[in-house]
Order: structure tokens, then sequence, then C-alpha cells
């Protein structure tokens, strides 16, 4: 199946990027934790910073399949029973950027600790977990997991069906322990906010580790920037599927004047209407 979805879908390798800076800083915590907040927080401290709507509206669907390939390795299993993602992949997806936020910290947090061991380690939570899992329920659930537009444009648009398989179909399901995103975030969001949490705080030196909530201030004059509320996710989703929506419409309509033709002459040859070649010197004498 996997290598269906490939030659259907499928990109070109991207090119290896050689790093020139190094990483500073990883933001370990969940998704709705105050992530685009914090992004624009160490832009304003001139930190060079992938988050993950970087990755969302990535126009290289090679860098794309390699995110979801790579989701895939952790979250489908290895043949050694093991997952190996190297530094030289992680610094293909996010290039010179000296602080990640967001997706690529959510799905590989451990293996980002082992690939930038000297990084600083930000774990981004909320104080109220009921207010979390209420965002992250309409958010993922209800505006991306539930919407069967981008369920349908899934099967027309090669970015668009990475970027369904890398989080829809894979990641969180992935993350939240479940066959479904749906399922994973309703049953078990709040024990995996926990554990994540736990993980990060067991993995990462005390010395090395901000614990930060997204309501805090941390310079006492200058307001905190506060962005992408729900309103503001929901119009990044529309956003997103306006731009991949005209190659999906002319995918649509491609695969529906193939089938269209393939359909027509079928029944024209079942009708008589093209003559039957029952052997190759029949279609020579004709």
């Amino acid at each position: 199946m996997y290598a269906l979805q490939r030659l259907l879908y499928g990109f070109p390798e991207p090119a290896p990027h050689k790093r020139t800076k190094p990483v500073e800083v990883l933001c370990l915590g969940l998704p709705r934790t105050g992530t685009e907040s914090l992004s624009v927080a160490l832009r304003t401290l001139g930190l060079q910073t992938y988050h993950g709507w970087d990755l969302v509206f990535e126009p290289d669907g090679s860098k794309l399949q390699l995110c979801a390939e790579l989701v895939r390795r952790k979250y489908k299993g290895a043949r050694d029973g093991d997952v190996h993602i190297s530094s030289a992949e992680f610094d293909i997806l996010v290039g010179d950027s000296q602080a990640v936020v967001d997706s690529l910290c959510i799905l590989f947090a451990p293996e980002l600790l082992a690939a930038y061991p000297d990084a600083k380690v930000v774990l981004n939570m909320r104080p109220d977990s009921n207010a979390w899992y209420r965002s992250i329920n309409k958010t993922i659930i209800e505006e991306a997991d539930q919407s069967w537009v981008m369920w349908a444009m899934q099967w027309f648009s090669a970015e668009f069906h990475w970027l369904y398989s890398l989080y829809l179909r894979d990641g969180y399901p992935g993350i939240f322990h479940s066959g479904t995103t749906k399922d994973g975030i309703q049953r078990n969001a709040k024990w995996v906010y926990r554990d994540h949490c736990n993980m990060v705080r067991g993995m990462v030196p005390k010395d090395n580790l901000l614990e930060w909530s997204f309501l805090d201030k941390p310079v006492p004059n200058e307001p905190f920037p506060r962005t992408n509320n729900p309103g503001d996710y929901a119009e990044r989703a529309n956003k997103l599927i306006k731009k991949r929506s005209v190659q999906c419409l002319r995918n649509l309509t491609l695969t529906a004047l193939t089938l269209g033709g393939i359909t027509t002459a079928v029944v024209m040859w079942w009708q008589g209407r093209i003559p039957k070649v029952t052997r190759l010197g029949d279609l020579l004498v004709k």
C-alpha cells in the first residue's frame, strides 16, 4: 500500500542541507500551548524560528513527504523495533533555523533532543489542562479531522496528501496512542499531555530546561505576543484549503474526464459499437 502511495503521490528526494547555524532552542510542548506566540517571541529575540505552520505551508512537496515518512518510520514501526532519525534529516526540514517550535517538536521530542543535545529546552504548557483539552478538540478535531473537504482534497493534491498523512492519518494518532485522531484526542489527550511533560522533564537536565506558560509575561512592561487563537486557527486552515483548492480542482477534473472516457469506451465496446478484436490478425485485416 505504501509503495502505491509513493507511486501516485511521490516527489523526488529533497536535497541535503549543510547547517551553518546551531539549533539553540527546542520548544517541546504539545499543540495549543502558545506555540505561535512563543515563535513570535523567539523571532523578536533574533532567533530564526521554524514553526509548525512553516511545515503546513511548505512549498516543497519533497520535504512534506520526508516528514510524513519520518512520522511513519516512528509510529508505524521499523524492522529492528527501533526508530533512527538523524540530525541531517531534521536539517533538511528546518534549514538553518536556530529555534524549533510546534509540529516537529511535538512529533519527535526525544529524537530532536538526541539530534541537537546542546540546545536549550522550553517546555511550553497551559496552566489549565481542561482549557487546553477544549482548545485541541475544537481546532484539531472539529476544524481539521472532521472536515470532509480536507479528507477529499488529500486524494487530488500530492502536497495535501502528505500533509493529511503527516498529521491526521499517522501523526496525531501516533502521539495520542489510537487508531484515529478523534479517538486518540478525545480518549487519551489529558494523560498523554501529562506523560509528555514528564518525559521531557526526565530527559532534560534541570539547568537546561525552562517550564513556561503562555500566560507568563517575562518582561514586566512589555505584553507577551498573543496569536493563533481558535478563530485564527480556522482562518489559517481555510487559507491552506484555498491555496491547494485550485490544484485539487484541476486534478479532480482530469480524473473525472479520464474515468468518463474509459467508462464510455467500455460501454461502447460492450454494446458492439466498437469492433471486438479476438485475434491480432483481425485487427491487422481491419
